[in-house]
């Protein structure tokens, strides 16, 4: 009797190691590597895969070991449980580490580019971030009288999103696909990554984003960052302005705005924006 006993804890303790293990290896993101040299971390926008980079790896592969993202519940990605920014951050630190990824430039769109300042925050051994179309805090441009600990899952526009039928979620996709690239030829893209992705990473993920404020936090980092900001539709003066008091806490960063592009600069402004990149890397 006591053998099976034995047997019986054995069991559940290994049973148990097991569960933490696997929760543990959750993963935060699909990555795809090619190219050899200097790593190139490169992060998509939100609900994007990272064939929004595809262009760009085509002649940063021949100088780089570009490491492509695609983050969890996009493009097919398993999901993951709440918080997913964090855990993003979290798996992305995993894999720099467990790669052993020396001297990486970060390169991120959108939330890609904000989650290159938060890793850069905290890492001053990057050699630099590259920024596109990105801010320090999200949330303090679209919310009057931003609070970050206001954001919560629990809210009625969450609820709204959550509940949105089929035919509701496309039109609204319809709608932010047109207005975030001048090239018309992308909007059909653009669109269909944000149907493909999970309803529930769509919502919370992007609590999770106007939640995450870095607009102090900048403050702490050492390393250059280019940020590359798109100027359609509220003109360079607008966009000037938001930029500068966003990121007045950050000591030294350059800046460049491209004219005739919307938020996907990489779409309507594609040779411009991968001349800078190149000569970043040089």
């Amino acid at each position: 009797m006591k053998t099976i006993k034995k047997t019986l804890v054995l069991l559940i303790i290994l049973f148990s190691n097991t569960i933490i293990t696997l929760n543990a290896q959750e993963k935060g993101f699909e990555v795809r590597v090619i190219g050899k040299g200097e790593p190139v971390l490169l992060f998509p926008g939100f609900t994007c895969t990272g064939d929004v980079w595809s262009e760009a790896v085509k002649e940063l592969s021949k100088t780089n070991t570009c490491h492509i993202f695609t983050f969890a519940g996009f493009g097919g990605v398993k999901p993951i449980k709440k918080p997913w920014l964090p855990k993003i951050k979290e798996s992305i630190i995993n894999y720099i580490s467990e790669k052993k990824l020396e001297n990486a430039t970060l390169i991120g769109h959108s939330l890609g580019g904000t989650l290159g300042l938060w890793l850069a925050i905290n890492n001053n051994e990057f050699k630099k971030v590259i920024v596109v179309d990105a801010l320090p805090s999200a949330g303090a441009l679209m919310i009057p009288n931003f609070k970050s600990e206001d954001m919560v899952y629990d809210n009625p526009y969450n609820k709204q999103l959550l509940e949105m039928d089929a035919e509701g979620f496309e039109k609204m996709a319809t709608l932010m696909s047109q207005g975030m690239a001048l090239n018309k030829e992308k909007h059909a893209q653009i669109k269909d990554w944000i149907l493909k992705s999970d309803r529930e990473t769509y919502v919370y993920g992007y609590t999770d984003l106007l939640k995450l404020d870095l607009r102090t936090d900048i403050s702490k980092i050492k390393i250059p960052v280019t940020i590359l900001a798109a100027t359609h539709p509220y003109g360079e003066e607008t966009v000037k302005k938001t930029y500068t008091e966003q990121y007045k806490n950050l000591k030294a960063y350059t800046i460049k705005y491209a004219k005739a592009s919307a938020h996907f600069i990489m779409y309507d402004q594609p040779k411009w924006l991968l001349n800078i990149i190149k000569t970043e890397l040089e």
